[in-house]
């Protein structure tokens, strides 16, 4: 396992900052998104405002949202059937498998993909073994599911890494190409 393997392509405050425009630009079809909080707060299943219109801009630019979630079938279809949006479940990141699914099913060639997620120990690090593009974005709220505390607490050490390693690495408004 290498350093490179947590680094993302890119880094977002927000989802929402990710514009028609800049993934055109970089040749972009199909946004793969996690769902917890980077979608949507995990603890505001609705969503926002702001993730409505992001929706409907990516719609209108001709880019497909698939969420890409390690969660259950049921409660991935529950938070996205009001956003209209596909979405893969139990895609057991970090490993590849449920990226490597889409590219698959919807015949999409990876350098047409891009990945965002809040996690580089799942989101980035899945990106990275599937050979997409990646974007870290910041949560949306500070707090988790109970699930994810242990991965957030070694997330933060492999952060201070990366970032170290990596001075260039900071927090857009937009997709920058270093």
């Amino acid at each position: 396992m290498r350093l490179e393997h947590f680094t993302p392509t890119y880094m977002v405050e927000r989802i929402y900052d990710i514009t028609v425009e800049d993934l055109k630009a970089r040749g972009i079809k199909t946004v793969l998104a996690d769902l917890d909080n980077t979608l949507l707060a995990w603890n505001n299943p609705n969503g926002t405002p702001e993730l409505k219109r992001w929706l409907e801009d990516l719609r209108e630019g001709g880019i497909e949202l698939i969420v890409v979630s390690n969660n259950t079938t049921k409660r991935v279809a529950k938070a996205v059937r009001p956003l209209d949006v596909k979405f893969v479940s139990w895609s057991l990141k970090p490993l590849p498998r449920g990226i490597l699914h889409v590219l698959r099913t919807h015949h999409l060639k990876r350098q047409e993909v891009i990945m965002v997620g809040d996690q580089m120990l799942t989101d980035i690090w899945a990106a990275h073994g599937a050979g997409v593009r990646s974007v870290l974005v910041q949560r949306l709220i500070e707090s988790d599911m109970w699930q994810t505390w242990l991965n957030r607490k070694i997330e933060r050490y492999v952060k201070k890494i990366v970032f170290q390693a990596h001075p260039h690495l900071k927090w857009e408004k937009t997709l920058r190409d270093n």
